[in-house]
């Protein structure tokens, strides 16, 4: 595998679970032989010795969305970031990839010579055969469907290995969450059609979904909290424009439980995001609903959900993707979720301005509803005016009145 990793090799590894863990191991291990080789990845869920950067330009990681392993790497100099909408990955690797070369982690393969991807097709499915790849068949990843497969004729080569996938399980969501997720559940009508992001909020959404039909599904993330309501039948997908009947994502994060539900399952498809976080895509599905969460809302409506603080704490993902496609739906909402103070209730997650250092995610013009625990405030279509007095009703009540100040010192509110 090794002879593979050329000099000024770009090697592209999938998101999350899809990392061949042990191919990886190698590749590191290997450092001091190679020259200008760098790593692309998303979300690294491995924490590894050359993302302190202590092999320089020899092995080098470049990440497009920080996860708790790879931010204080960032922070300290070891990795390289590039900000970007997932749905633009794929195209960002085919201009900046020199001598590309992917690696992922993949099932066995079946009685027809296929590997699948398992629980990933993200950035890496629009490039199985057009670039050279080499996988690690593990018993353990489950056999999925959609765009995420290859056969043995195809790869560079492959190994075989057999570990547990890493597990993420569910933040339990807790009364502010519900009361959050209560507002949002009460305006997703039957048959609309679903995106929900990671965090406590969304999983607090899906489990106040229980009483909807004929749900669908269309989402970057597919996480635990949709098992309940595919199996019980909420999940339908009957009325979807695009892939009816089915249950679209790009890639999946959870438990043991997630896995083995995917395992041989045929509702669920994995395409490439290119195609299922592309606006003009989502935009196709009628009554489309977008969940996300954010950490800062200003009184425009401008949405930093990558800092913290002012500092660098995830990334782009495919927030502003979804919110862009659920606007051009018919009869679609985006929802910007967040509590209204941090958890010591010393700061309020509305503001006049955004905090110094922050960065816009989704922007103003886009954005629909925002919620916290203390209401909607639906600014499609408003005015300056009329989103900051909305924004600041659903701040805590202890920050109202200065933000109202702050909001007419700067020309936005005229009341």
């Amino acid at each position: 595998m090794l002879d593979l990793v050329g000099v000024g090799a770009d090697i592209v590894v999938p998101l999350a679970v899809g990392e061949p863990v042990g191919v990886l191991d190698a590749i590191e291990s290997a450092a001091a032989q190679l020259e200008g080789v760098r790593v692309h990845q998303m979300h690294t869920l491995v924490d590894r010795d050359y993302l302190d950067g202590r092999h320089g330009d020899r092995l080098r990681h470049v990440s497009y969305f920080l996860s708790p392993v790879t931010r204080r790497h960032f922070h300290s100099g070891g990795i390289d970031f590039v900000p970007a909408h997932f749905s633009e990955v794929p195209l960002l690797l085919r201009h900046t990839c020199r001598r590309p070369l992917v690696i992922a982690a993949a099932s066995p393969p079946d009685q027809h010579g296929y590997f699948s991807l398992g629980a990933n097709a993200d950035y890496v499915a629009p490039f199985l055969g057009r670039w050279p790849i080499f996988l690690e068949a593990n018993a353990q990843v489950p056999r999925t469907f959609g765009r995420n497969s290859i056969h043995v004729t195809q790869v560079a080569g492959w190994c075989m290995a057999d570990r547990p996938l890493v597990e993420v399980h569910p933040v339990e969501p807790d009364r502010l969450d519900r009361a959050i997720a209560e507002l949002i559940a009460e305006r997703i009508p039957d048959r609309a059609t679903l995106q929900a992001g990671i965090g406590s909020i969304p999983n607090a959404v899906l489990d106040a979904l229980g009483g909807h039909r004929d749900l669908g599904v269309h989402t970057e993330l597919l996480s635990d909290g949709f098992v309940d309501l595919i199996e019980s039948g909420v999940v339908t997908g009957a009325y979807k424009q695009r892939r009816a009947n089915r249950v679209v994502t790009t890639f999946a994060l959870g438990t043991r439980r997630l896995y083995d539900f995917l395992h041989e399952n045929p509702v669920v498809e994995f395409l490439s995001v290119d195609v299922v976080n592309d606006p003009r895509v989502i935009a196709q599905e009628p009554l489309m609903v977008s969940i996300n969460a954010t950490t800062e809302v200003d009184v425009l409506g401008q949405v930093a959900s990558e800092t913290i603080g002012g500092r660098y704490y995830s990334g782009s993902g495919g927030q502003a993707d979804f919110a862009k496609g659920a606007m051009f739906s018919e009869g679609g909402q985006g929802f910007l979720v967040t509590r209204s103070t941090t958890s010591d209730g010393a700061t309020s997650k509305i503001v006049s301005r955004l905090t110094r250092g922050s960065v816009v995610t989704t922007l103003k013009n886009t954005v629909d509803k925002v919620v916290t625990e203390w209401g909607v405030a639906e600014l499609r279509g408003r005015s300056l005016d009329q989103r900051a007095s909305a924004l600041i009703g659903v701040a805590h009540p202890d920050f109202r009145d200065q933000l109202a100040r702050e909001a007419r010192h700067l020309g936005y509110l005229r009341g």
